[in-house]
């Protein structure tokens, strides 16, 4: 053991601590203490060492970033705000004081980008390393994917694709500019949380987070609402960063289209609804499942017990 579990806790109450809006009782009791609003949204992601993440890949901090935006996402995804998190996370025994440290910034880091606070969490020592996180946050009107309604149109916040790319790139050791922008949206993804304040704001009837795919998420969501949605590529490859990922694809020979439809954790936001602020890329028509996203080969990512 290269640490004791008093100094890791000491250490998470350092990072984690000060003072916090909202937070009667924080880290050091039996249970966090805090003031939530009438309605609260809850959700929890958890991402285990080889399957989620590889720390010979990315630092202990982009891994903290990551896992806590995975749970972020999913907060403004259902139109709330996030307030606080709780991290329970499995270690080996072999991680040094400074990785764990590391962790440990890397989710404060993101949390506080939106103002939310780790309150608690748990430690337990396992054959691999897992880290679970479950953020609460503040709700009025929820934004479900079940509320498309035909004629709306269809809005992405960004651009999917990036964190696949990086992760190609890592496979295949380029090093130019884009390619390690790629390599860091793999690693820590950039997630435009303002975009879905935006959506929310705009008054989308439907809205979620692209954590497994662009497909996967358009079929659930048109399966929830019992519509029809319809992509157009020429309005995908209208966007901006379109030509330069794929001119990337090109590059490492993959078609591009595998990467902005079948690949995971972007976290971009998928909307729908009129004149809302985000980049449209199609429409909600009756009917049912999707069309216009046709690949050679079907998504993989995150099915996790096949």
């Amino acid at each position: 053991m290269n640490f004791d579990e008093a100094r890791v806790i000491a250490a998470l109450a350092r990072i984690f601590g000060g003072s916090q809006r909202g937070v009667e009782i924080g880290i050091g009791d039996d249970a966090a203490v805090v003031k939530t609003s009438e309605r609260t949204a809850i959700t929890t992601d958890i991402a285990v060492e080889g399957t989620h993440f590889n720390t010979q890949w990315s630092s202990a901090f982009d891994i903290g970033r990551k896992i806590t935006a995975a749970n972020l996402a999913d907060i403004y995804a259902m139109g709330g705000s996030p307030k606080f998190l709780v991290a329970a996370v499995t270690l080996t025994g072999d991680e040094s004081m400074e990785w764990i440290e590391e962790l440990a910034e890397g989710i404060a880091h993101e949390a506080s980008s939106c103002g939310a606070y780790v309150v608690g969490g748990d430690l337990a020592k396992g054959p691999c390393k897992s880290i679970a996180i479950s953020a609460i946050g503040q709700i009025d009107t929820a934004i479900t994917r079940s509320g498309a309604h035909v004629g709306d149109s269809i809005y992405i916040s960004s651009l999917p694709g990036w964190s696949a790319a990086g992760l190609a790139i890592i496979e295949k050791d380029l090093d130019s500019d884009i390619a390690l922008h790629a390599v860091s949206e793999f690693s820590a993804p950039t997630v435009d949380y303002a975009a879905a304040v935006q959506f929310s704001n705009g008054k989308a009837s439907s809205l979620c987070d692209i954590s497994d795919a662009l497909v996967i998420q358009a079929e659930q969501l048109a399966n929830a609402s019992s519509v029809h949605l319809a992509f157009d590529k020429k309005l995908i490859e209208s966007h901006p960063e379109f030509v330069t990922l794929s001119e990337l694809a090109d590059s490492v020979g993959v078609d591009v289209w595998q990467w902005i439809l079948a690949g995971g954790e972007d976290h971009v936001f998928l909307a729908t609804g009129k004149e809302l602020a985000g980049f449209c890329i199609g429409t909600v028509q009756a009917g049912s499942g999707i069309s216009g996203v046709e690949m050679k080969k079907a998504p993989d990512t995150w099915r996790h017990f096949n």
